[in-house]
């Protein structure tokens, strides 16, 4: 069974850093894409970044210039490097993975920007 595990979330004020890792397992297989998703209180879930096997990456428009997705394609693990933390950007962090057409989502990390 397909398994994502989040880490790395936490506290911390406007203008700091976090890293969130995110690690698949339950196949042998590489996932076709995967990425990062985040939902605040009172939000839809939205899409924050992603990267496909090539290598090529997608960003929301919010986090351009001070996120940055990477991945092992081979480890099924993804990363998302944050920086320049603002208030807004607090929300649960998800990481998602699609393999054969299929979704798979982690449990959720929460990340907290506070003043």
């Amino acid at each position: 069974q397909v398994q994502l595990v989040e880490s790395g979330g936490g506290l911390v004020q406007p203008g700091g850093s976090l890293r969130l890792s995110c690690e698949g397992s339950g196949t042998a297989f590489s996932f076709n894409d995967m990425g990062w998703y985040r939902q605040a209180p009172g939000k839809q879930r939205e899409l924050v970044a992603v990267i496909i096997s090539s290598g090529s990456t997608n960003y929301a428009d919010s986090v351009k210039g001070r996120f940055t997705i990477s991945g092992d394609n081979v480890k099924n693990t993804v990363y998302l490097q944050m920086n320049n933390l603002k208030l807004e950007d607090t929300a649960v962090y998800y990481c998602n993975a699609k393999i054969f057409l299929r979704t798979f989502w982690g449990q959720g990390t929460q990340v907290t920007v506070f003043s």
